[in-house]
């Protein structure tokens, strides 16, 4: 036949409701749309990232160091390379200054203190409630709208800052380089350069940030201003960046989290993949008579496989076609949903790549998934398919499986091409090739095992055991629907539930109620007796806190690195730095020895593990590290475990004290009120009386960081569970179309049992028992697989502890078991509504 004539009847016997296709629109549907979406959302946000990097950056490139402020050799050098911002941020505490009108609340809380001079923002503009933003006086501030908030304030009122009074000329509504500051712990506040100084917090050893933004020329290179500073200061610590990389952490967090949502999202796409193949089985199967007779009047089996390949692909396209608009409109949708959680509000814009990605994934899908029920109805003679509901189905001939095999490695190719990291992707193709093979195994060892038990005696139950290995059994096909769905759901409530109790129990009772920031050294006596008189009992640590930046280790220096080693976050910008002559709690000697006390040597260093692991350090390596704009090597005197739970003083690196002691430097504590009554009442006492007592210190709640961590790993969980949700969806239209797939037989079945006298209960019952059985089985594989999944997710990827709530898993595991037999009976009811003299007329 030519292609005009295959098309012509292609066409005439495509129904135009897509009678028979409608579970191959839906799946291919589901899961196109799924990686669509997750894509365009994606490339929105780190497009948007990337095009408003300087506004982001607050300049065309950026230089940032900790605890001091540049020298004049460097401002001078900062200078030449264009126009200079210089802005000062810290942890202060913000204090009202005058008794409230009415209600009750806090009348000191942690905020985001940020000294500005008269050039900032170099891009983009402050946008007030008031309207436009003007430069800052020293004794003026404009704070954020969750400052105002929660301490009761408007403009015109007066707020403190340290040693410092300013009246609030303004509420903030935009602050352009809000995002390129990274994570706070408060609401921000600007007051300017000569405004900070007032406040008396900027001291030596107080924690603070100083950042120049530089406005090059509309010609210039930030990247060879960058090397330039890098060559003049190779050892002053200053840490780089240009405005392609404004936002670094979030678009790191963005892009992982996508691509990580982009393999469920594939992972729901094959699990759909089945569905095709059972639907296009299903649709072949009542095409069987049209098929038979195009053979008796001569059709060749190509022309068989291309009138149908050409419907399949015709139906698919329009499937994909949907999926691809729904994935195109969708992010808007979720953007103004999400309102204030995602990093930023792209406008709406087609993105090319990940909608061509999603079409070429569900092509390759539905090509691989309905190519073999296609060549099993090619290569069946006529005589053959009348009698397919008897014979079953042949295994596919080897060309089909070639092209089969050809169609999974343009998958796995595409995957890996498109994959930011191909080794996980790898890792997570593997891993969900391996399950479904697994059930696949279970299925064929169930029909295997069926068919070689004694009969019982009971009717229906041989009847139900009979189903599952009879000729065109849908067993396989079953176990894998049944067991992704419920390992699914096993999944989802894992990870949840692991989070919800991380963060809800073993936070709280590990954790001590208080952190205070900048305690001088010298005070450190006088602080402990303040906390004691405001709560007797209270236990108190205070450790030395400085901040400095690994320049080097071993015989490498991390400027000349190409690219800094995925998980190696300690060489990412600044890092806590502390001395102590004994092992600090919380942290296990694991390699080395502890320096003995009063030591006096060479400079020590005492490491985490996992930070030696990924650097590939030892006991007897050295550490290079850049303090105050200064340069000391240290040698790897032991390495430690490090208990993070406590929520206390963990720092990676632990120095010998005669390394640190003279530099500047402050005291940071924690106060614990474990076990005390009214500990909230005492809290609020402690901090009244660190801040009366001590007005360059902060205080932090650690109620105030657990609830914005919960909030972070509560959007995670969000989105993990949607993109499984749709896997879960399609794990359910694999279900539905195995049932679809096996109606034909089971009315067949249906009709004979009625001739001999069954009643409709009696069918039903049987079927229900079949499903049962299989539910019964499949549930404990459901659960060692998805808890093993669940794991994974908690102890590797979030590095929590593992923490299930055993009776919502086991709930979840059972409504999820009761579901899929709801649906398995549901899918019953039409096969008993079977007539027998009309079905036997079409038999």
């Amino acid at each position: 036949m030519s292609w005009a004539q295959i098309w012509r009847i292609a066409r005439r016997d495509l129904s135009g409701r897509f009678r028979g296709l409608r579970l191959l629109i839906i799946c291919l549907f589901l899961g196109v749309a799924t990686l669509a979406t997750i894509g365009s959302l994606t490339a929105s946000i780190t497009g948007e990232l990337s095009q408003r990097g300087q506004v982001i950056l607050g300049g065309d490139f950026e230089v940032t160091m900790s605890q001091r402020l540049a020298s004049e050799a460097e401002l001078a050098a900062f200078e030449r390379e264009g126009v200079l911002s210089e802005t000062v941020r810290m942890q202060a505490m913000a204090q009202r200054t005058a008794p409230r009108a009415s209600g009750t609340g806090p009348d000191a809380i942690l905020a985001e203190l940020k000294g500005v001079d008269y050039d900032y923002p170099l891009y983009g503009t402050v946008t007030l409630q008031s309207g436009k933003y003007a430069p800052l006086d020293p004794a003026s501030t404009v704070i954020g709208a969750g400052l105002a908030d929660r301490l009761d304030l408007k403009p015109g009122d007066r707020i403190r800052f340290g040693e410092a009074e300013f009246a609030i000329s303004g509420i903030i509504l935009d602050e352009p380089d809000r995002l390129g500051e990274g994570f706070t712990l408060g609401p921000v506040a600007l007051v300017s350069d000569l405004g900070i100084q007032r406040t008396g917090l900027i001291q030596p050893g107080s924690m603070y940030e100083a950042k120049y933004r530089v406005k090059v020329g509309p010609l210039a290179d930030p990247a060879q201003s960058i090397a330039r500073l890098k060559a003049e200061f190779p050892e002053a610590g200053l840490e780089l960046r240009d405005r392609d990389r404004g936002a670094p952490g979030t678009a790191r967090f963005i892009e992982r989290m996508g691509q990580f949502l982009s393999l469920v999202g594939l992972a729901a796409l094959v699990i759909a993949g089945i569905g095709v193949g059972n639907g296009v089985a299903s649709y072949l199967a009542t095409k069987r008579q049209g098929i038979a007779t195009l053979k008796i009047l001569g059709a060749g089996s190509g022309d068989i496989l291309r009138i149908y390949l050409v419907q399949i692909l015709a139906v698919s396209a329009l499937a994909i076609l949907g999926g691809l608009i729904a994935g195109a409109l969708i992010p808007p949708a979720i953007i103004a949903a999400a309102g204030d959680v995602l990093p930023v509000k792209p406008g709406f814009a087609i993105h090319p790549l990940p909608l061509a990605v999603s079409a070429a994934y569900g092509l390759l899908i539905a090509f691989i998934f309905a190519l073999p029920p296609l060549a099993r109805a090619r290569h069946v003679p006529a005589a053959g398919l009348f009698r397919s509901l008897v014979e079953g189905n042949r295994w596919p001939d080897r060309a089909t499986m070639i092209a089969v095999g050809v169609g999974i490695a343009g998958i796995v190719t595409l995957a890996l091409v498109t994959a930011r990291e191909a080794i996980f992707s790898a890792w997570f193709m593997a891993a969900a090739t391996g399950v479904l093979l697994m059930l696949a195994g279970i299925g064929w060892a169930i029909r295997w095992t069926a068919s070689r038990l004694p009969r019982p005696k009971a009717p229906l139950l041989r009847l139900a055991l009979a189903n599952l290995h009879r000729p065109g059994a849908q067993t396989g096909q079953l176990v894998v629907a049944l067991g992704l769905g419920l390992t699914l759901f096993v999944i989802l409530a894992g990870i949840q539930t692991s989070l919800t109790n991380e963060i809800t129990r073993t936070v709280p009772k590990e954790a001590p109620n208080l952190f205070v920031l900048d305690v001088p050294v010298a005070r450190g006596d006088e602080f402990r007796r303040v906390v004691e008189q405001a709560a007797p009992g209270a236990a108190v640590n205070a450790v030395p806190s400085l901040r400095g930046t690994v320049t080097g280790y071993k015989n490498i220096r991390v400027a000349d690195l190409k690219d800094i080693p995925e998980n190696a976050w300690v060489l990412r910008g600044e890092r806590g730095l502390t001395y102590a002559e004994t092992l600090p709690e919380g942290s296990e000697l694991i390699e080395g020895q502890w320096w003995p006390k009063g030591y006096d040597g060479p400079p020590l260093v005492s490491i985490d593990r996992e930070m030696a692991n990924v650097l590939d350090l030892k006991v007897g390596d050295s550490l290079t590290v850049s303090l105050l704009g200064r340069e000391f090597t240290a040698k790897i005197a032991s390495l430690r475990q490090i208990n993070w739970d406590t929520m206390g003083f963990n720092y990676v690196m632990v120095f010998s004290p005669n390394t640190l002691r003279d530099a500047p430097h402050n005291l940071a504590a924690t106060v614990s009120l474990k076990g005390m009554a009214d500990a909230d009442v005492k809290e609020r006492a402690v901090s009244k009386a660190v801040l009366a007592g001590f007005a360059s210190s902060s205080v932090i709640e650690v109620r105030d960081v657990i609830g914005q961590v919960t909030t972070i790993l509560t959007q995670i969980a969000m989105a993990i569970a949607a993109a499984g949700s749709i896997a879960i969806l399609s794990g359910i239209a694999v279900l539905i179309g195995a049932i679809a797939a096996s109606r034909q037989a089971r009315i067949y079945d249906s009709v004979i049992l009625k001739t001999l006298g069954a009643t409709r209960r009696q069918i039903l019952s049987a079927q229900a028992l079949e499903y049962g059985l299989l539910a019964a089985l499949l549930a404990l594989v459901a659960l060692a697989l998805g808890l093993t999944a669940a794991w994974y997710v908690i102890t590797q990827i979030f590095s929590f502890n593992w923490a299930p709530d055993w009776p919502v898993v086991m709930l979840t595991l059972a409504g999820g078991a009761l579901l899929t037999l709801g649906l398995g009976i549901a899918g019953s009811l039409p096969v008993l509504a079977a007539r027998p003299a009309r079905a036997l007329r079409q038999l």
